[in-house]
């Protein structure tokens, strides 16, 4: 027998100090994005983030900030005096990474602390932007989450330089791991790009950048290509994912890049790893460069070099200006990177050198930047907004504050701020509505049970206006019964022409007792469970019908679900198993193993099943289900993509059908172990009262006004 060379007797920490189960069995399911962001890992996990945020001070972090802007540091000088432009990039980059295919990324969580976001190529340097504002972090505590500072940061630098904005929200609670749910890309090297189908615009769902690392594009180009044709292109494309349009994307490029300049002083392999990479002794601080100093003017960052305009801490015009009065020339950086310079530039239009000395250096602009100026449609803005300053300044505030913000869902989600009070579509905007007393409850839960309509019609109704919440974002839910309007009515996963019909009774049930037909869906869920258990389920009331108007029809076309693991419905077969979809689709709503499990195990029992498979008993909600499921008498056959027959082991006679699904609560080692606790003889009650608890979740998940 080898001798040992581990040193350790137990768990190992490191995928190469041992074999794990992944490597054995690659493609299990992995559970563990439902288990993330426990009190295990969370330090303050007794404190309500959301009532201490109110307590805080904000004139006073406010003015802590602008000082903190303007004393520069030896270890990091401050450009030009001011780190305003630096707190910019680290507030746009940790919000940028938002992308509405699934709703993940954002600046909701403080994510650009942890790997990977804080060693991605285009977050170099900014490991210091955050070093610098710990001391505010440290005075304001549990008052101030790190996810909310970042963003308090960005825009407090653009009031203090005279920009326009419209304010900070507030109430933004730190994870404290990586996020473990998040698919930046199948890559394995930074700035690859295996992300592309037959063109620029055939970028693979859910991704939002270009490559590898990247918050959107290249600035030099497509893969380095500086044509700022192409690259408008791939601007377009990552803006639109981004949920910008033309405008916005226009309004934020032209704004973001009045202030600050981009770092490439000479020779990038000179740059030391990222923080994840780097030493221990370097405390977390990467990108440490031997140029020179490695700072101030010396710094190498994103390898061009520069500033964009002739006043770097200071709102103006002066990008547009410079942008479409000049003709450029594309250069090679110091550090080797393409980057565009002004032709016969104006002496009044040079830039002082950073340090403050008196050396003139040109303005440039990156292939991206140059992109506003070819792009036919995006130079039609640009020559608008430089003819309109104070629709540009109003533009750039209104599109700010929609990068920063639009991960945090309703504006009833908002805890406390300096916010406009202003109402945008892309809030989903919602009226309130009226809070039933118990009498008028009773009322609407009587006609829904002589209504005609059956368990199923009652409960896969609810389930697919509920259902569309997304917890990434905070955007979908019951409230506002969207289900009612398009996208969400024609969408075939829910039936459209028995919708319809549904709707219809639902509707004259809301108007004859003065309900909104968001509480009658909920509420007509409650009763279906109730006929199928026997057991009173409670819900709360209050929610308000959105408007056609208020509702952004291609926006909340990308909650649609292309399959649905919990009503075992599929459009077509997908490269991604069913189940691993909807293990996605459980984190999306906020589910443990355990709540995926009690809500598929009874919507099956109940009959809601889209194919036909997996009703295997009486439509009662009990857990017989469970119990068939493991039963040792039937064996399964494959018939299909996603489609089994189920088979008396003794006699060979054909007994029931399933989908993956279904099978996968018996065939996992983990969710079989679930499984079983709920088919046990003793907890059938338990079953039917844990599977009411995890429904109300779901109907209830998009009330933030209740939490």
């Amino acid at each position: 027998m080898k001798e040992s060379k581990c040193p350790f007797h137990g768990s190992t920490t490191q995928p190469n100090l041992g074999t794990q189960n992944k490597d054995w069995w690659p493609n299990q399911l992995n559970l563990d994005i439902l288990r993330q962001h426990d009190t295990k890992s969370n330090p303050v996990s007794e404190v309500d983030y959301k009532q201490e945020v109110q307590k805080l001070d904000l004139a006073s972090v406010k003015e802590d900030l602008k000082t903190t802007m303007k004393n520069s540091q030896d270890w990091w000088p401050a450009d030009y005096g001011h780190y305003g432009p630096f707190f910019i990039r680290m507030t746009w980059h940790a919000a940028g990474t938002y992308r509405t295919g699934d709703g993940r990324g954002g600046a909701a969580t403080g994510a650009q602390r942890f790997a990977p976001l804080n060693s991605w190529p285009d977050n170099g340097n900014l490991d210091k932007a955050r070093r610098l504002l710990w001391p505010i972090k440290e005075k304001y505590g549990n008052k101030l989450s790190w996810a909310d500072l970042l963003v308090l940061a960005g825009n407090v630098a653009i009031e203090d330089m005279g920009g326009p904005n419209h304010g900070t929200v507030l109430g933004r609670e730190d994870i404290w791991h990586p996020e473990k749910d998040i698919y930046w890309g199948a890559e394995d090297e930074w700035l690859g790009d295996n992300r592309y189908g037959d063109s620029r615009q055939s970028l693979e769902n859910p991704l939002a950048a270009v490559q590898m690392g990247l918050i959107y594009v290249n600035p030099e180009g497509p893969n380095g290509n500086p044509d700022p044709s192409l690259s408008a292109q791939d601007v377009r494309e990552t803006f639109k994912r981004m949920a910008m349009n033309d405008e916005e994307t226009v309004a934020l490029v032209a704004g973001g890049h009045t202030f600050g300049k981009a770092h490439g002083a000479g020779d990038a392999s000179l740059v030391g790893a990222e923080p994840e990479g780097s030493a221990i002794e370097n405390m977390g601080f990467g990108w440490l460069s031997s140029h020179a100093s490695g700072k101030g003017v010396d710094t190498i960052t994103s390898g061009i070099e520069g500033p964009w305009t002739k006043n770097p801490i200071q709102w103006d015009m002066g990008y547009l200006e410079l942008l479409l009065n000049y003709e450029w020339e594309c250069k090679k950086s110091p550090a080797g990177a393409w980057q565009w310079h002004p032709i016969d530039c104006a002496e009044k239009d040079m830039v002082p050198q950073v340090d403050g000395s008196n050396e003139k250096v040109l303005p440039m602009m990156t292939t991206a930047d140059m992109s506003m100026k070819v792009d036919p449609k995006y130079r039609e803005i640009c020559d608008r907004f430089y003819a309109n300053p104070k629709e540009f300044e109003e533009a750039f505030a209104r599109a700010w504050f929609k990068l920063l913000h639009r991960d945090m869902g309703p504006k009833s989600n908002y805890t406390t701020g300096d916010f406009n009070d202003a109402e945008y579509v892309w809030q989903d905007p919602t009226p309130k509505g009226k809070i039933l007393s118990e009498n008028e409850e009773q009322a609407v839960r009587d006609s829904l049970a002589n209504s005609g309509l059956t368990v199923q019609e009652l409960v896969e109704t609810a389930w697919a206006s509920a259902s569309t919440f997304r917890n990434s974002d905070n955007r979908g839910g019951a409230n506002g019964a969207r289900i009612r309007l398009s996208p969400q009515k024609d969408w075939a996963v829910n039936k459209p022409k028995e919708l319809q019909r549904i709707l219809g009774v639902y509707e004259n049930i809301a108007v004859k007792h003065q309900a909104s037909v968001a509480d009658v869906i909920v509420i007509g869920g409650a009763v279906g469970i109730e006929i199928a258990s026997g057991k009173k389920v409670p819900t709360t009331t209050g929610r308000g019908d959105a408007t056609q108007d208020n509702t952004d029809i291609d926006s909340f076309d990308l909650l649609k679900p292309r399959t649905c693991g919990f009503r075992n419905y599929s459009e077509k077969a997908f490269a991604v198993s069913p189940e691993e979809i909807m293990l996605d689709k459980a984190h999306l709503l906020g589910l443990t193993p355990v709540e995926l499990t009690l809500l598929v195990g009874g919507m099956r029992a109940m009959g809601i099943s889209n194919s036909g498979d997996g009703v295997w008993t009486q439509c009662t909600l009990n857990n017989e289900w469970f119990k068939t499921l493991l039963s040792m008498e039937v064996s399964w056959r494959p018939t299909g993509y996603n489609s089994y027959d189920g088979f008396d082991r003794l006699t060979g006679v054909k007994l029931r059908t399933a989908s993956r699904t279904d099978l996968v609560f018996g065939s996992n080692s983990e969710l079989r172990a679930i499984a079983e606790v709920y088919a046990q003889n003793d907890n059938d009650d338990k079953f039917v009262n844990d599977f009411i608890c995890v429904w109300n979740k779901v109907m209830n998940a998009d009330r933030f006004d209740l939490k």
